[in-house]
Protein backbone atom coordinates (compact mmCIF):
# COMPACT_ATOMS: atom_id res chain seq x y z
CA UNK A 1 0.00 0.00 0.00
CA UNK A 2 0.90 3.24 -0.75
CA UNK A 3 2.57 5.63 2.28
CA UNK A 4 3.15 2.28 4.43
CA UNK A 5 6.49 1.00 5.56
CA UNK A 6 7.01 -1.99 7.82
CA UNK A 7 10.30 -1.98 10.61
CA UNK A 8 11.60 -4.99 12.10
CA UNK A 9 13.16 -4.61 15.10
CA UNK A 10 14.79 -7.55 17.55
CA UNK A 11 13.00 -9.19 20.32
CA UNK A 12 15.23 -7.80 23.10
CA UNK A 13 14.63 -4.01 21.24
CA UNK A 14 11.24 -4.86 21.12
CA UNK A 15 10.96 -5.21 25.15
CA UNK A 16 13.01 -2.25 26.06
CA UNK A 17 10.99 -0.37 23.48
CA UNK A 18 8.00 -1.46 25.25
CA UNK A 19 9.84 -0.69 28.96
CA UNK A 20 10.32 2.83 28.06
CA UNK A 21 7.02 3.51 26.32
CA UNK A 22 5.16 2.52 29.63
CA UNK A 23 7.75 3.89 31.85
CA UNK A 24 7.07 7.41 30.00
CA UNK A 25 3.17 7.12 30.54
CA UNK A 26 3.53 6.38 34.31
CA UNK A 27 5.75 9.44 34.06
CA UNK A 28 3.13 11.87 32.58
CA UNK A 29 0.13 10.07 34.65
CA UNK A 30 2.52 11.27 37.62
CA UNK A 31 1.64 7.14 39.06
CA UNK A 32 4.47 5.45 41.17
CA UNK A 33 3.70 1.95 39.96
CA UNK A 34 5.82 -1.01 41.06
CA UNK A 35 6.80 -3.32 38.90
CA UNK A 36 5.44 -7.11 39.93
CA UNK A 37 8.91 -8.36 38.02
CA UNK A 38 12.29 -6.52 37.46
CA UNK A 39 14.69 -6.96 34.92
CA UNK A 40 18.43 -8.00 36.31
CA UNK A 41 20.18 -4.74 36.97
CA UNK A 42 17.13 -3.27 39.32
CA UNK A 43 17.13 -7.23 40.77
CA UNK A 44 20.74 -6.47 41.79
CA UNK A 45 19.95 -2.76 43.00
CA UNK A 46 17.56 -3.44 45.36
CA UNK A 47 19.35 -6.87 46.45
CA UNK A 48 23.34 -4.16 46.96
CA UNK A 49 25.13 -6.62 44.30
CA UNK A 50 26.86 -6.28 41.65
CA UNK A 51 27.33 -9.51 40.24
CA UNK A 52 25.54 -11.20 37.98
CA UNK A 53 26.80 -14.76 38.92
CA UNK A 54 25.17 -13.79 42.78
CA UNK A 55 22.35 -13.56 41.24
CA UNK A 56 22.41 -16.08 39.43
CA UNK A 57 23.52 -18.34 42.25
CA UNK A 58 20.04 -17.24 44.10
CA UNK A 59 17.86 -17.71 41.46
CA UNK A 60 19.73 -21.31 40.93
CA UNK A 61 19.52 -22.16 44.62
CA UNK A 62 15.67 -21.19 44.63
CA UNK A 63 16.17 -18.18 46.38
CA UNK A 64 14.60 -15.86 44.34
CA UNK A 65 11.29 -16.13 42.01
CA UNK A 66 12.31 -15.79 38.53
CA UNK A 67 10.67 -15.94 34.88
CA UNK A 68 12.61 -15.88 31.54
CA UNK A 69 9.52 -15.12 29.19
CA UNK A 70 12.39 -15.87 26.38
CA UNK A 71 15.94 -17.22 26.03
CA UNK A 72 17.63 -13.71 26.96
CA UNK A 73 15.24 -12.30 29.18
CA UNK A 74 15.30 -13.01 32.64
CA UNK A 75 12.96 -11.53 35.27
CA UNK A 76 12.43 -11.22 38.54
CA UNK A 77 9.77 -10.99 40.73
CA UNK A 78 10.03 -8.23 43.53
CA UNK A 79 8.04 -9.41 46.19
CA UNK A 80 10.47 -12.87 46.60
CA UNK A 81 13.65 -10.17 46.12
CA UNK A 82 12.10 -8.33 49.43
CA UNK A 83 11.06 -11.82 50.96
CA UNK A 84 14.69 -12.74 50.98
CA UNK A 85 15.73 -9.42 52.10
CA UNK A 86 13.55 -9.79 55.05
CA UNK A 87 14.51 -12.92 56.35
CA UNK A 88 17.75 -12.17 56.21
CA UNK A 89 17.62 -9.29 58.10
CA UNK A 90 18.96 -8.57 61.83
CA UNK A 91 17.12 -7.17 65.09
CA UNK A 92 19.50 -4.22 66.28
CA UNK A 93 19.73 -4.36 69.80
Amino acid sequence: MKGESLIMISEDNFFELLERTINHLEKLQGKKHKEVWVDSDEAKKLLGIKSDTTLLNLRSQGLIEYSQPSRKVILYKRDSILAYLEKHSHKTF
